[in-house]
């Protein structure tokens, strides 16, 4: 027997009935066609823009950017990242695919609880494959990590002790060229790390924009405080990609920074006009919907929550052997962190 709302009694019905009757939903499109054909164009150039900032700022001296506004990017990006993960990429999960969602109360959906499976399986997938390439650099590139000079200076000691003074000119010059080696060796590794990490981070932001670019191209009566929300949250985010991009030591004249700022400005605007292109039977309320949207956001959720928690706070504030001593800056870096965190926050009460 089919589900009546008009008929419902609670001491029989099945919750799961009810709950997915509740949160069930038709196409909300209600026009204003100009208007979201416009956040295409707006949400394109503002995130771009942004995105782009910290990546010129640190590679055009010329421009002559004060350090301490490149500092406010890079860490406010960071604090966005974060609440990104938590904010607007767990809770959204739990609502779509949690215990208390529809989906979760459906079929095997039901028989466990999958958002945080999903989530703790993202995390760890990431924590390995991390792990992994950094290990594989460390083998390929015979660097150990905690004291790769000692070797060389060693090597380089033992040489200059044992030569005579008419060999002593050749083996400078060896030592010189073997510390230059071991030196590429380790930006080399760096780079690498880095860069892996970053394309991970990116990978789960651009999860998170694909669904948000629909949702604006069919939504409703939000339209409205939508459209200017997601130009704050999607600048937001990509303050935080350029300021995480800013910081890998590409080779000078690369290439991959300016392609992969281009790649994260156009994701929105390109599923904004997917959503336009399907605005009368796309259901962002649908069963389906809800379980491919809830699933991308767990996955995306638990790279996010990993990336900004280890790759960014804790390598740049815990771990990072280079960080500065001024008291003055590192108050300025953590509270600029922490205006990223609060306000991407609080975009989470729109969006």
């Amino acid at each position: 027997m089919s589900f009546n709302p008009n008929n419902v009694d609670l001491d029989t019905a099945d919750p799961a009935e009810i709950i997915c009757y509740l949160n069930a939903s038709e196409n909300d499109y209600d026009g204003r066609l100009g208007a979201r054909v416009s956040a295409i164009f707006v949400i394109l150039i503002i995130s771009t823009a942004v995105t782009f900032f910290p990546v010129i700022a640190k590679r055009a001296p010329r421009l002559h950017i004060p350090l301490y506004v490149y500092l406010f990017a890079r860490y406010f990006g960071a604090g966005v990242i974060v609440a990104t993960a938590f904010i607007h990429l767990l809770d959204p999960a739990y609502d779509e695919i949690g215990p208390a969602s529809c989906v979760g109360m459906t079929g095997h959906w039901g028989d466990y609880s999958w958002c945080p499976a999903i989530v703790l399986a993202s995390l760890i997938g990431i924590f390995l494959l991390d792990f992994g390439a950094e290990r594989y650099v460390e083998v390929k590139y015979g660097i150990c990590r905690e004291d790769p000079e000692p070797i060389m200076t060693s090597a380089t000691d033992n040489s200059l002790h044992t030569t005579t003074v008419a060999n002593q000119a050749p083996v400078e010059k060896e030592a010189q060229l073997e510390s230059q080696s071991i030196n590429d060796s380790l930006s080399e590794r760096s780079f690498k790390q880095q860069i892996a990490a970053f394309l991970i981070l990116e990978f789960g932001v651009i999860f998170h924009s694909v669904i948000i670019g629909l949702n604006l191209g069919v939504t409703g009566e939000e339209f409205s405080t939508l459209y200017p929300v997601l130009v704050f949250h999607q600048s937001f985010e990509g303050l935080g990609i350029g300021a995480r991009m800013s910081a890998i030591p590409f080779r000078k004249g690369s290439w991959l920074p300016w392609v992969l700022c281009t790649l994260y400005g156009l994701t929105t605007p390109i599923s904004i006009a997917i959503g336009l292109g399907v605005r009368t039977t796309y259901n962002s309320g649908s069963f389906t919907a809800n379980v491919v949207s809830g699933v991308l956001d767990a996955i995306s959720a638990g790279i996010l929550i990993y990336t900004g928690l280890v790759e960014l706070l804790a390598r740049d504030f815990l771990f990072d052997p280079h960080r500065t001593q001024d008291n003055k800056r590192l108050a300025f870096m953590v509270i600029s962190m922490l205006w990223g965190v609060g306000l991407m926050a609080l975009l989470g009460k729109w969006a």
